[in-house]
């Protein structure tokens, strides 16, 4: 018998379920739910945004900590259709988006996709 420790799992290249998005600076925000990335490179886009826009990307973050599921006509708004049931969509800016899903029962909103206006919609 050897008295090697046993071997650990390689697991770089894969993500955990949620990171906790990245706050942007100077952000004093009384958060009522709790705002995560899906994984590292949505927050990593997520930070990019904030380097282009961080007003915008302030007002964005500000509103999904406190009132994620309210319309704000061409700006806010649930997407349609099977595939993206539960989703929503914050224009940033005229070419930023962000797409994301309200978890209501825990207080949570997952965002999924941060970047640049995409072709075609991201689902969840």
């Amino acid at each position: 018998m050897s008295e090697n420790p046993p071997e650990e799992p390689i697991i770089e290249n894969v993500q955990p379920p949620f990171v906790k998005l990245t706050a942007p600076a100077l952000s004093e925000i009384e958060s009522t739910w709790l705002v995560v990335a899906k994984n590292r490179p949505v927050n990593r886009d997520w930070e990019a945004l904030i380097q282009r826009h961080p007003e915008n990307t302030y007002r964005c973050y500000e509103d999904l900590c406190t009132v994620p599921t309210t319309r704000q006509p061409g700006r806010v708004f649930p997407l349609k259709g099977k595939l993206y049931k539960g989703a929503w969509e914050y224009e940033v800016t005229k070419g930023d988006r962000v797409f994301y899903v309200p978890d209501e029962e825990h207080l949570k909103v997952v965002v999924y996709y941060a970047g640049k206006h995409p072709n075609f919609v991201p689902t969840p």
